[in-house]
């Protein structure tokens, strides 16, 4: 069976996993412990010599990558995934890889940078971010969302056409992750917020409240940092995000 390596406090992680389950593409799910370091373990880079999560394993065949992950399995098991996910269309696919590249450096960046210097930044650097640093996070987020609004969203229901494709999934797992930390993005955005409602409707809304339950509990997350032997020796690894 189909390998997952996992976990739920990463957007890329919960893109795979949202879209295994929803699809019932059947997969034995394998978690990494982000915190712990588990990821630079012997036994992981054995695995990945990325050392990054997600990782899908079939067999010998390994692949990284979220984005490529999706849409090979998009491919991989036609028989259950419907096709507007990965549209055979050739005009609709290429809006679909457009999102795809153009996301990575940009919403999904400083959606995760606002998260971090909220969720991680005290417990790692020994003090609060500072303004002028959160500020300039924030507002880099607001001009990737107006660029979500304005280029790939405008007015359809989804961002491709009018049916789901991976696209939204990609989006809207990096749209939830600064709400982890109580910054919300859908705040002043209706026609965001529709949009994410819709997404959630065609996931499944228990499936998908599952998927991001972990990314609210961020005292949890402080503390077990904290009480973590090895966090010590994961602090320098963690500090570079950050310079």
């Amino acid at each position: 069976m189909m390998e997952l390596y996992l976990n739920h406090l990463s957007p890329p992680c919960r893109s795979v996993f949202l879209f295994a389950k929803a699809l019932k593409i059947p997969f034995e799910f394998k978690f990494v412990d982000l915190i712990a370091g588990q990821q630079y373990s012997e036994e992981f880079e054995n695995i990945s010599i990325v050392r990054k999560v997600p990782v899908m394993k079939e067999g010998s065949f390994i692949l990284t990558e979220s984005n490529v992950i999706l849409t090979y399995l998009a491919q991989r098991h036609s028989g259950l995934v419907a096709e507007h996910w990965y549209p055979a269309d050739l005009q609709q696919r290429a809006r679909v890889n457009e999102y795809l590249s153009w996301q990575h450096m940009n919403l999904r960046a400083h959606c995760s940078r606002v998260y971090l210097l909220k969720a991680l930044y005290p417990p790692i650097m020994g003090s609060e971010a500072s303004k002028e640093m959160m500020d300039a996070a924030l507002e880099n987020l607001k001009e990737s969302l107006d660029l979500l609004e304005k280029k790939f969203l405008q007015d359809k229901p989804f961002i491709v056409c009018d049916k789901i494709s991976v696209a939204d999934l990609v989006a809207v797992v990096d749209i939830m992750q600064p709400t982890g930390v109580g910054v919300d993005t859908f705040e002043g955005r209706p026609k965001l917020n529709a949009w994410k409602e819709r997404v959630k409707r065609e996931l499944g809304v228990k499936l998908f409240d599952e998927a991001h339950e972990e990314l609210t509990q961020v005292s949890n997350l402080q503390q077990k940092m904290k009480n973590n032997s090895e966090f010590a020796n994961m602090k320098t690894k963690f500090q570079r995000i950050f310079k």
